[in-house]
């Protein structure tokens, strides 16, 4: 609205050197560049400085005359209808009113100012203070509060000047009113409260009487009380109040004064406004017995007609009151109130669920429901009081109540129907989120049986087309998961088969897996491995899922399966969940904890040892101590398996796995064999000795090539053997090996070599380095030479060596009594083997036998030689002279005869075969005494 100009003589340039004339000519082209400037555009920068230089040299040439004063006065309303024009633009454009504006409308101002004691203008201050109160109301808006409390306080200085008895314009009262109230707002912003506060007070001397007057400062100290509030501190709650009573004493004030009906009705409902604010800061101070009187007012004062606020207000009180029954009175009664806006009995549910908890769950989804039947409710809405109900789905106080509260509000038609069509689309998904989420909580928690359930509603959130047939199929898989947790296989088939219908995945097959493994239907989980593959999102990583699944449920062949599936992929180069040697030592563990599974290990085995083969150790097993660690494990398990299938007489197998045994200890880590030659060495030794023992068992002899090979393992344990025989610290690695292996080795290497032609010397070289050696054992000895002595192919000077050795080393050990037993043992092996093998040939070195055990013999306690070998040795040189005596050869049956003699009479129990051997002895001797006297006397 543009202020009238007022008349004035014409502005036209004179030859008068006045300086005042020339300024003010300078200031009316001025003002005339701004009439003239278009709104679209920017103001120049220059524009309001060269307006204020202008008002500055004027300024310095006060004071002015009366004509003078009138050619300022109208510039300033030129200048100011300028300004109008250029704001009712910035207005229509919904742009934002600049500082530049702001500087003319100042420069205006400040024109009138140095010409406000004109003559000829009505009411001049007024009009002065009416610019000043205008331009102070636009720097506040701009948040410049020092320009804006200087205008005021200028403008409040022009009032002054008249005394208020004698104002009797309507406007000009006004303007007393609104230039308190303005300066009281800068106060508070500055922020000079108590100035504020003052200033509205002196507010209460110029309202005249007028309704409108007391409407306006009730509203500011009802405005400052908010502000108030909202900072949520006690002393500025009980400011607000303070604030809130004053605004309620206005308008009971004014309803005393006033007496028009149309002014009675704004000013009451002014007043139940305030009594609306003054119960929320009761409220907010927990005051609420107060607030149940406000609201009562309130409701008499409304006659009928229910605030929306007031029922909100009451049910809070109520709670703060702990009286549950009554909110909950007050809530439902907000389903009969159409006025209540959306968000208002929103919050009051939210707060109704916040104080009452899982039993108030049931009564807010009742009271939705009632709303739905009455009004028109948005999807937000709903989203807001689900979220309020399932609040901590899972650690709140009755979870599974308030889940299942919710499942069934969710399912209600009404409620699915608010989130139908595309204009819901947000909400929709915002809903499908929150039963989702609490849903996974209560599935993250075990409670499978309500997760199923917020699922399954979940999906009711889920639209039929195209675009959402991913979300569609995840929801069907999560409820697979959900009845294989609750045992419920059925279901969960029926929900993994639609979810496959939709989007046929890797992680349908794996949940068909796990059904097939919760069935104990292993060849039906075997078959879903072999599956898994052909899908197009497939990684290894399912395999490996698989076998750890397999595993937990006891289903070892599928976990075998999976796992030798995995082994395939490892090879492509493809990035792998684990490492290749984790999955072999887990396959063979499981494989190790079935029996009859050897043939099974030896093959996975024989398998990894071609890949580290061709990987390398140090990649395969890895470096340093880890690598060591994983070779070791799996020579120990070879070893291991290799002993247990040796006891189980599965000489083949046990063979097999000794030398695969003996590759493994045999691969360096780093570099490093870390003490395994040992191992080595003994691996081969039993892997020969198995390759035997299945021979004599089957009783099928080794083929050429086979023997060949086991003569080639045997030599290379034998260079460890000899390497460690040159040892001799207790702490060298290879000084682990036990003597009896050495024996094995020296037997094997035996028996090997007797297949083989012209190897005599190389047997009997054989078995003289192991009787030298410092593991010798004449048990040993002897078994070698009883070996020697027997079988298809026995080797005589090697047995004789034997036992011959093995006699003199029982004889000369240092025991106090040596094995007798043993020593006749070998004697009679001795005289047996030559007695077979040269007959009577050798004669005199059986004879040298009988002596050499007379020898021992004597000197003996009786008993101490075995009797039954004792009686052996005096019969058989007996018997021996049964021939000579028949051949007449007396001497040497004679010599026989004196020698069973002479071991008879070492022996106890031969007493009568003593006298009767001693009789034939003189027989002897007489008739061959007779027969020579009768050649003597011939």
């Amino acid at each position: 609205m543009r202020i009238a100009e007022i008349s004035s003589p014409d502005l036209r340039p004179t030859q008068s050197q006045d300086p005042r004339s020339d300024l003010l000519c300078k200031l009316e082209a001025l003002t005339t560049e701004i009439e003239r400037h278009s709104p679209e555009s920017p103001l120049p920068e220059s524009l309001p400085a060269n307006l204020r230089q202008g008002l500055t040299q004027l300024t310095s040439l006060a004071p002015f005359q009366n004509s003078i004063k009138l050619q300022i006065w109208k510039l300033s309303y030129r200048l100011w209808n300028a300004c109008i024009d250029l704001s009712n633009f910035i207005r229509s454009s919904s742009s934002k009113i600049t500082e530049e504006h702001a500087k003319l409308r100042q420069v205006s101002a400040d024109l009138l100012f140095l010409a406000v004691d004109v003559s000829g203008v009505p009411s001049p201050y007024f009009k002065c203070a009416s610019f000043f109160y205008k331009t102070g109301i636009i720097w506040h808006d701009l948040s410049n509060y020092d320009l804006a409390s200087n205008c005021f306080e200028k403008a409040t200085d022009l009032t002054s000047k008249i005394e208020i008895t004698n104002v009797s314009d309507r406007e000009e009262r006004r303007l007393l009113l609104d230039l308190n109230i303005a300066r009281s707002k800068t106060a508070w912003e500055v922020p000079d409260k108590n100035l504020a506060i003052n200033l509205l007070n002196r507010s209460k001397k110029v309202l005249f009487g007028v309704a409108e007057n007391y409407m306006a400062l009730a509203n500011q100290y009802m405005n400052f009380g908010k502000l108030a509030l909202t900072k949520n501190e006690v002393s500025c709650v009980n400011e607000a109040l303070k604030l809130m009573s004053e605004a309620l004493e206005l308008c009971e004030k004014g309803l005393r004064n006033v007496k028009k009906s149309e002014e009675t009705l704004a000013l009451k409902e002014l007043r139940l406004k305030t009594l609306r604010f003054m119960a929320a800061s009761h409220l907010q101070r927990d005051e609420f017995e107060s607030v149940l009187k406000c609201v009562k007012v309130l409701r008499d004062g409304e006659k009928g007609e229910d605030h929306p606020s007031s029922s909100v207000l009451a049910m809070k009180a109520w709670l703060g009151l702990g009286r549950y029954g009554e909110a909950e009175k007050e809530l439902k009664g907000m389903v009969v109130n159409k006025g209540i806006p959306e968000g208002v009995w929103i919050s009051a549910m939210e707060s109704y669920l916040q104080a009452v908890g899982t039993s108030g769950a049931e009564t807010a989804m009742g009271v939705f429901l009632g709303l739905l039947g009455r009004c028109h409710i948005s999807a937000g809405a709903a989203n807001r009081v689900v979220q309020r109900v399932v609040g901590d789905c899972v650690n709140g106080e009755g979870a599974r109540v308030r889940a299942k509260v919710v499942a069934e509000f969710v399912s209600n038609d009404k409620v699915v129907a608010l989130f139908a069509g595309d204009p819901a689309a947000k909400e929709r998904s915002v809903m499908h989120a929150l039963l989702w989420n609490c849903a996974a909580d209560h599935f993250r928690s075990k409670d499978y049986e309500v997760s199923a359930d917020m699922f399954e509603k979940s999906l009711l959130y889920v639209p039929h087309d195209i675009e959402n047939r991913s979300n569609r199929a995840k929801g069907f898989r999560v409820l697979c998961l959900c009845y294989l947790g609750l045992s419920q296989l059925d279901r969960a088939q029926e929900y993994i088969d639609e979810a496959a219908k939709l989007e046929p995945n890797i992680a349908c097959a794996f949940l068909k897996f796990k059904i097939y493994l919760q069935n104990n239907d292993h060849n039906g989980a075997i078959t879903q491995v072999q599956a898994m593959p052909t899908c197009i999102d497939f990684t290894p990583e399912f395999l490996s899922l698989s076998a750890h699944e397999a595993i937990a449920c006891r289903a070892l062949p599928v976990a075998i399966d999976s796992l030798s599936r995995l082994l395939t992929f490892f090879s492509l180069g493809k990035p792998m969940p684990t490492t290749e040697v984790i999955v072999f030592r887990t396959l063979i563990t499981i494989l190790v904890q079935e029996p009859r599974n050897e043939t099974e290990v030896l093959k996975y085995m024989k398998r990894a040892h071609a890949r580290f083969s061709d990987l390398g150790p140090d990649r395969f097993f890895g470096t340093g101590e880890v690598g060591i660690r994983e070779r070791n494990w799996f020579a120990l398990n070879l070893w291991n398996i290799g002993l247990r299938s040796g006891q189980e007489k599965n000489y083949q197998v046990c063979g097999e796995l000794f030398r695969m045994c003996a590759e493994y200890y045999g691969v360096t880590i780093d570099g490093q064999m870390e003490g395994s030659n040992s191992m080595v060495c003994k691996s081969l030794i039993l892997a020969v000795s198995a390759m035997l023992a299945g021979e004599k068992l089957g009783k099928n002899p080794l083929l050429d090539n086979e023997v060949k090979q086991a003569i080639e393992l045997l030599e290379r344990a034998g260079k460890i053997l000899m390497s460690a025989s040159t040892k001799t610290h207790p702490d060298d690695e290879n000084a682990t090996i036990e003597p009896h292996f050495y024996f094995i080795y020296t037997l094997s290497a035996f028996d090997l070599y007797t297949r083989l032609n012209d190897t005599e010397s190389k047997q009997l070289l054989l078995i003289k380095n192991y009787a030298n050696s410092r593991y010798c054992n004449p048990n040993h000895l002897l078994q070698i030479g009883l070996n020697a002595s027997e079988g298809p192919r026995p080797n005589t000077e090697v047995a004789t060596f034997c036992l011959n050795t093995c006699i003199s080393s029982l004889l000369s050990s240092s025991a106090s009594s040596p094995e007798y037993h043993t020593v006749a043992l070998i004697l009679r092996k001795l005289i047996t083997m030559v007695g077979i093998h040269k007959g009577n040939a050798d004669d005199d070195g059986v004879y040298g036998m009988y002596k050499k055990a007379y020898r021992i013999m004597v000197g003996l306690k009786a008993g101490e030689y075995p009797v039954e070998e004792g009686k052996w040795l005096a019969m058989t040189a007996w018997n021996r002279a049964a021939l000579p005596v028949r051949l007449g050869q007396v001497v040497e049956a004679k010599k026989w005869m004196d020698m069973g003699l002479e071991l008879a009479g070492r022996v106890a129990g031969m007493d009568t075969y003593k006298s009767c051997m001693e009789d034939f002895v003189s027989g002897v001797e007489k008739k061959v005494e007779a027969q020579g006297n009768l050649i003597i006397g011939s």
